[in-house]
């Protein structure tokens, strides 16, 4: 499906004004787009490592707009659109309203992506996406399949092979460590496509629990969890923020879990450590990533301040695994 996309020049003081006219037109989808800074509230609400980067803040910006491109002739409406535009200059400052006019195309994102992801393993776990066979050499692995959908998680990404190394070590133990519990109980925080929680239950664990702030990966939690047959174990999975959501913290539980698992920014780290203290058992793991590499010492720092013993760190490419515990 092929669509045409029209920008206007116009001005950030307009695009209230030029929103609403657009609305009135029954014209949805508007994109807006400006060079105005972040204040430290948006950046704080982000919670990312790299801010976008932007051009000097002329006041200037632009409203786009997407009509489909299937035989309807709409000049009518275009019509109609430079009107209104007139009509909002007479208002306020708008700049020149030029439209100007390209082809976009209505690409399947959700699915384009699928032929990057393939089996791989990390030690004697087997993860591959549900659209590919089995291979015989692969049926003694521990298997688990996953179709992230639109959610966070094929299991590939540094970060997430960095948890799961750690789950293993700290659920079956190795050469160096062995874990006091054997089937311990397990918090996923900002558990995406469930990977983590698969892996875990997978590896021993007798109970997980998870948490994330988008609807979109509580379904894409609970359909893996039934591939790979583990359906009834997902009743603890909630939306929500631990960081300041009581409810949703009461639900979850504090002093139950023997590991708490989060592959997620380190400002989100840093901010819930407190929580998490609170969520773990004496002597629990707090298991983490998605640090980027310069964020290190400032995320240690506040799992020290929060009263985390830390264990050991580990780095894959420029993302750090800290493993924290509860003294």
């Amino acid at each position: 499906m092929k669509w045409n996309k029209y920008t206007i020049e116009t001005t950030t003081a307009a695009f209230d004004f030029i929103s609403a006219e657009l609305s009135e037109l029954g014209i949805e989808g508007i994109e807006i787009t400006d060079n105005v800074p972040l204040t430290a509230a948006d950046q704080a609400r982000m919670f990312i490592d790299f801010l976008p980067e932007t051009g000097p803040d002329d006041g200037t910006g632009q409203v786009s707009f997407y009509l489909e491109e299937d035989g309807s002739d709409h000049r009518g409406l275009l019509l109609q659109v430079k009107r209104r535009l007139e009509a909002v200059q007479r208002t306020v400052d708008a700049g020149s309203c030029v439209i100007t006019a390209s082809e976009t195309e209505d690409l399947d994102w959700i699915n384009n992506w699928k032929k990057y992801f393939t089996s791989f393993t990390i030690g004697d776990i087997l993860i591959k996406p549900t659209w590919e066979e089995l291979k015989e050499a692969d049926a003694c692995r521990t298997l688990i399949e996953i179709d992230p959908g639109i959610s966070f998680g094929t299991g590939k990404h540094e970060t997430t092979r960095l948890c799961i190394r750690q789950l293993m070590k700290y659920i079956r133990g190795d050469e160096g460590f062995r874990p006091e519990n054997a089937a311990p109980r397990v918090l996923d925080v900002g558990c995406g496509s469930g990977i983590l929680s698969i892996a875990a239950l997978k590896l021993g664990a007798c109970a997980v629990a998870g948490t994330d702030l988008d609807d979109a990966c509580m379904e894409s939690t609970r359909e893996n969890m039934r591939i790979n047959g583990l359906s009834g174990m997902d009743e603890h999975f909630y939306v929500g923020n631990l960081i300041d959501d009581e409810e949703l913290l009461s639900k979850v539980g504090t002093g139950v879990y023997d590991i708490v698992v989060a592959n997620i920014l380190a400002p989100v780290i840093m901010a819930m450590a407190p929580v998490v203290m609170g969520c773990l058992k004496s002597g629990g793991y707090f298991i983490t990533s998605g640090i980027i590499d310069f964020k290190e010492e400032e995320t240690r720092a506040a799992l020290e301040k929060a009263g985390f013993l830390i264990t050991e760190i580990n780095r894959d490419g420029e993302w750090v695994n800290i493993t924290a515990q509860k003294r």
